[in-house]
């Protein structure tokens, strides 16, 4: 707990003073309670600007290798992430999909707040893209309601790819609760698992203004990466033609 209280005592109030980050929509999260805050992600900085915006304690799954780590090194990383609102991926699961499922639930179970990111991974070029189906599992499984959030701006703090950007004032918006108590029992339906997705991805994108792409944020990922590569080697190739031959001389 040592690092949450550093974070709201010294990290928190700086955040404050220097980003001046605002938020609206704080009363559609609940006072007490379970809920899901699923968000888009744009940068690593969105799981501490959206929690620093409430006065609940929001909590993330991280990897478990940040919790098990050996010496001193290991103890201050997992004092880092437990006093950040984190907790370990459940080693139970079958895989870190069915892992982080039951680690979600527990925190839920026990009456938190807990925050995810439908998209997976951060987003590389700002644009919101399809959410995975494990958010709504978890809100079929749980019964809890699910509040879209939309953090904007903490993709010029801190880019990917760069650890830091430039000064802006964040932004946090918290939609209205939804509630999917319709669908009570068809957790296990992929059909109706990927309408609550695109729900709740529908939502979000109202409330953060991006560009939608119905293809998963990792994939993008991995077709911009081979775009890119393709460019470059038909940049070398080109370049490569224009070099006179200087064999004949």
């Amino acid at each position: 707990m040592f690092y949450w209280f550093l974070k709201w005592i010294a990290l928190g109030p700086l955040l404050r003073v220097v980003f001046r980050p605002q938020a609206s929509g704080i009363e559609h999260v609940p006072a007490e309670g379970p809920a899901i805050l699923a968000s888009n992600h744009l940068s690593y900085a969105d799981w501490l600007f959206m929690p620093l915006t409430l006065p609940r304690r929001v909590t993330f799954v991280a990897k478990a290798e940040y919790f098990t780590g050996p010496g001193l090194k290991g103890w201050l990383q997992k004092t880092f992430f437990s006093g950040a609102g984190q907790v370990p991926i459940d080693r139970g699961g079958a895989d870190a999909a069915a892992g982080a499922l039951l680690s979600a639930k527990r925190v839920l179970g026990e009456g938190d707040l807990f925050g995810i990111y439908p998209e997976g991974t951060r987003s590389h070029d700002g644009k919101l893209y399809r959410g995975k189906t494990g958010v709504a599992r978890l809100a079929l499984e749980t019964g809890v309601p699910v509040i879209p959030v939309a953090v904007v701006g903490t993709d010029v703090v801190a880019p990917p790819g760069k650890t830091f950007g430039s000064f802006t004032r964040p932004v946090v918006r918290f939609g209205e609760p939804l509630d999917f108590s319709r669908y009570e029992g068809l957790a296990n339906d992929r059909y109706i698992l990927r309408s609550v997705t695109d729900e709740i991805m529908y939502a979000i994108m109202t409330l953060s203004g991006q560009e939608y792409v119905d293809v998963y944020a990792s994939r993008a990922k991995e077709l911009s990466k081979e775009k890119d590569a393709a460019a470059k080697d038909a940049q070398k190739a080109q370049g490569g033609s224009d070099v006179p031959d200087q064999r004949a001389s």
